[in-house]
């Protein structure tokens, strides 16, 4: 496998918790893996603007889109 299948992207950001984890969902039920990146720290700090990143291999990027997208 090459460097670039392990490159991982930043696919979306969310404003909470909750929607990144409904579309992780989605992406993992597609077999799509995909990581989350920073929601401890929107879960901790309400107040203060933490995106949750969802993050994707540079590979499944075009992929993941259209998946997220049909839903």
């Amino acid at each position: 496998m090459n460097a670039t299948n392990d490159t991982l992207v930043v696919l979306r950001e969310y404003d909470n918790t909750t929607q990144a984890e409904i579309a992780k969902s989605i992406l993992d039920c597609a077999g799509i893996f995909c990581a989350l990146h920073g929601e401890y720290m929107s879960s901790i700090y309400t107040t203060v603007a933490f995106p949750v990143r969802m993050m994707v291999k540079a590979d499944d990027y075009e992929n993941a889109i259209a998946v997220l997208d049909e839903r």
